[in-house]
């Protein structure tokens, strides 16, 4: 029985293998990073390798990684973030990996202006999850009500919710990093109910000889019988089970962020949203609502995960130019 692709865990390397690309993800592995960033960095790699007729990065250097870095700008027109991780892949190619120091380079920098994020009105959020149904409309309300990146809802595991202080564990959010945020207590009696029906479909799971789960790191090996416990379990779990890319074993994964985000499409077209939006606007507009509301910008930062300030300072911009909350000149007078 075939399930969604588990394309967010790591597929197993060949040992000794001469390739480059077999190498180079092992470099990354060698040093901890995750596998988001593994796959972020084979990709730009990958585009640097090709714009330089396939030549091996070996035979290249400072010349060839400005000139890549300076079309991202030029003719790609690529925002200032994005040459910046095109940057940091290059960086950890020949720093880490070839183990080839660089001289300072010389590239044009990107000066994109940052595009101010869609926000939702309340209102339209709740316009959009009416037009959702069962799971995927609880995935939404989390998003919403706890400020959770798509594939960060997905991966929570049952163990992630506490209702008695209505709070949620983010294990593996960007970077790796761990934090808390809210638990919104209109959300309880659902995430209640998802619960018993994700233990349900475990024990039925159980009964087929199978039930294990995917664990991050070496939790598999400290833990050998977390992977078959109820409370490791994903809360939004797949409806057909999976091969481990890793290890071989049949297991249930999480929901497919690509079913939701088709569900996701068709509800903000029907609550009649004609503005760019995502999965993702419900996060602009959870920080949002905190911030109109007058929480702490520390506080904001924290629930949301946010390493540096000033990506959450985003948001007072925000607030600030919502032309909503300013009168025109022209209102009120007869024309």
């Amino acid at each position: 029985m075939e399930g969604v692709i588990m394309d967010d865990v790591r597929c197993a390397l060949p040992q000794r293998s001469g390739r480059f690309v077999v190498q180079f993800r092992q470099s990354i592995r060698d040093r901890g990073l995750s596998y988001a960033t593994e796959k972020t960095y084979l990709h730009w790699v990958l585009r640097y390798i090709r714009y330089n007729n396939l030549q091996h990065p070996e035979k290249l250097g400072c010349k060839e990684i400005s000139a890549f870095l300076s079309d991202l700008t030029v003719r790609r027109q690529c925002s200032a973030s994005t040459q910046r991780t095109a940057l940091n892949a290059l960086v950890f190619l020949y720093r880490h990996h070839l183990d080839i120091k660089l001289p300072k380079l010389n590239f044009r920098y990107s000066r994109q202006p940052r595009r101010m994020p869609t926000v939702f009105t309340h209102e339209e959020a709740l316009a959009v999850i009416r037009h959702l149904a069962g799971v995927d409309r609880l995935i939404a309300g989390v998003l919403y009500g706890a400020g959770l990146r798509i594939n960060e809802a997905l991966r929570l595991r049952i163990k992630d919710l506490d209702f008695s202080n209505l709070q949620i564990t983010v294990r593996d959010g960007k970077g790796g990093n761990q934090r808390f945020t809210l638990l919104g207590r209109s959300l309880v009696a659902d995430l209640r109910k998802q619960v018993t029906t994700a233990i349900k479909l475990h024990q039925f799971d159980l009964s087929c000889g199978y039930g294990s789960v995917h664990l991050p790191n070496a939790l598999a090996r400290k833990y050998p019988s977390a992977a078959t416990s109820p409370e490791w379990q994903f809360l939004f779990p797949a409806t057909t089970v999976s091969t481990d890319p890793l290890t071989g074993v049949l297991q249930r994964h999480h929901r497919h962020y690509s079913t939701f985000q088709k569900a996701i499409r068709s509800a903000i077209r029907l609550a009649g949203i004609r503005r760019r939006a995502s999965s993702h606007t419900f996060r602009h507009s959870f920080a949002t609502r905190l911030i109109e509301t007058g929480y702490d910008i520390k506080l904001v930062q924290s629930l949301l995960g946010h390493q540096d300030i000033r990506t959450t300072e985003i948001y007072l911009h925000v607030v600030r130019n919502r032309a909503g909350a300013i009168v025109s000149p022209i209102d009120g007078l007869a024309l």
